[in-house]
């Protein structure tokens, strides 16, 4: 089954989709490795018309691969496969837009996006830091993400939005300037610019949202930013910057029995899909 309008071949696609359902390192709640398939499923209770942006998902060139078979507690082989295929998808100059599943799974894309990208920024919407060097003595964790990302791409080109929880090593490494993060809000995204044509990876781990809006998540943390902030972050992002790969991560589906956090994710695909340049 496609995510809702995502149905052109590979060939014609500007961008592709592909899930990674992996929750191997989930600190609290497990569940992530479901949220692909649920959106899938899902995603065929909205319209492919965005009214705000007055485009539809049937006029644009979206094709779905799928989920990834990724082997069930074995980060490193998972991570080399999300790898692989995210930089097959980069080689054929199209946009891989991955759906997790756990937060760690960006790490993989994140790698074969700065292999072709030296130059490569990464913005990031999140409840959490992620910048633990490791947890509880795995430094491949969901919750050590940003800090291998980091590992990967230097000083001063991470990006982080709506972070509200971390220990105080990871505030700390903030404010050496490894990172730059705006705690709570997303208030100073319109004074980030960089170089025109500079690329960019959007992650966005959805527990952003308060779990007043979206509790389907692993770790939900209260003080989350509301769903039209985001989407109006979110479409700033792709108005101004060059996204050349983005991923939605820990929706949790059998944590929210309303439906309500699923169908969130659906529609905020939808938006993310029909503000990307192509």
């Amino acid at each position: 089954m496609n995510f809702i309008g995502a149905d052109s071949d590979y060939q014609s696609a500007s961008a592709v989709l592909f899930g990674a359902p992996y929750d191997s390192t989930t600190s609290f709640r497990p569940g992530a490795r479901f949220g692909s398939a649920a959106m899938r499923g899902e995603s065929f209770g909205i319209e492919t018309y965005s009214p705000a942006l007055e485009r539809d998902l049937e006029e644009v060139r979206v094709h779905d691969a799928g989920d990834l078979e990724l082997p069930f507690g074995a980060p490193q082989p998972a991570l080399d496969m999300i790898e692989a295929k995210a930089d097959g998808i980069l080689a054929d100059g199209k946009i891989p837009v991955l759906l997790g599943g756990e937060h760690l799974v960006t790490l993989g894309a994140v790698r074969a996006a700065a292999r072709r990208h030296p130059d490569l920024h990464i913005i990031h919407f999140d409840a959490h830091a992620d910048l633990r060097d490791d947890y509880l003595g795995n430094p491949l964790s969901h919750a050590c993400v940003m800090r291998r990302c980091h590992d990967v791409l230097g000083d001063g080109r991470i990006w982080q939005f709506g972070i509200r929880s971390g220990t105080r090593e990871e505030f700390a490494f903030m404010r050496q300037g490894h990172v730059t993060t705006e705690p709570f809000t997303m208030m100073t995204l319109p004074q980030v610019s960089f170089p025109e044509g500079t690329p960019v990876y959007l992650t966005v781990d959805m527990d952003v949202l308060d779990p007043s809006e979206f509790p389907g998540t692993g770790t939900p943390e209260a003080g989350g930013v509301r769903y039209v902030e985001l989407l109006a972050a979110l479409r700033d992002v792709m108005a101004r910057f060059n996204v050349v790969a983005f991923d939605n991560v820990e929706l949790a589906p059998s944590l929210d029995s309303t439906g309500r956090s699923t169908a969130l994710a659906c529609k905020l695909l939808r938006e993310e899909l029909l503000s990307l340049r192509m």
